[in-house]
């Protein structure tokens, strides 16, 4: 058992193990959100201790919802700093889905003093200290601590507003393209918390709400 755990610590930390043995910090960045057609894209940045390790952080998309949401208080209450950035559907129409996602990246990148910058595959900047790492959220704890920290949060917004528009079911399809959301977006109509530059958005035969 030991040595699974071990190896695991290694799998997940083999990028942080650049930093093993200094003081240097690792910062992880990634988002949740790229894919709907509607609410926010959130990025996240996570600086944790040198060395640090829980067994239990690991790719977002690998966890339960409940194992997401206790993991979001450690991860808060252990990283020695973190960031969340919300962009809203009116940056992304008008800067495109990447380059919006460029953009929050590099401002959380930006705002605390690292040796290296870990992301989710995503080049950022053109700065030898930013390393885009294919699967990253699988091989970083930085970058799966801040997977964790984006999904959360993102589906907490979508939770709001399920609340305040029942009719579009948000809470079971988070505003992705599914069938069903498909439909309902045929029924009701877009609204201002959609990303009209997305295809389906476009249908111009889709009632416009106010």
């Amino acid at each position: 058992m030991e040595g699974l755990l071990l190896r695991n610590m290694s799998l997940l930390n083999e990028y942080e193990n650049l930093c093993l043995g200094t003081d240097d910090l690792v910062m992880g960045i990634d988002e949740a959100g790229r894919g709907p057609l509607c609410g926010p894209l959130v990025v996240a940045g996570c600086v944790f201790s040198a060395g640090y390790y829980n067994e239990l952080i690991n790719d977002s998309k690998k966890l339960s919802e409940k194992k997401r949401d206790i993991l979001y208080n450690q991860i808060v209450e252990d990283a020695l700093y973190y960031c969340i950035k919300i962009v809203e559907p009116k940056e992304i129409d008008e800067l495109n889905i990447y380059a919006a996602t460029k953009k929050a990246m590099r401002e959380i990148a930006l705002s605390y003093d690292v040796k290296y910058v870990l992301t989710d595959a995503m080049p950022i900047v053109d700065n030898e200290k930013v390393i885009p790492i294919i699967k990253g959220d699988a091989k970083s704890i930085s970058i799966a601590g801040a997977s964790i920290l984006a999904k959360v949060t993102r589906d907490k917004i979508m939770y709001e507003y399920d609340k305040l528009y029942p009719e579009y079911e948000y809470r079971k399809h988070k505003g992705y393209p599914t069938k069903r959301h498909l439909e309902l977006l045929r029924e009701y109509g877009v609204f201002d918390i959609y990303r009209m530059s997305y295809g389906p958005c476009k249908d111009p035969t889709l009632k416009k709400r106010g």
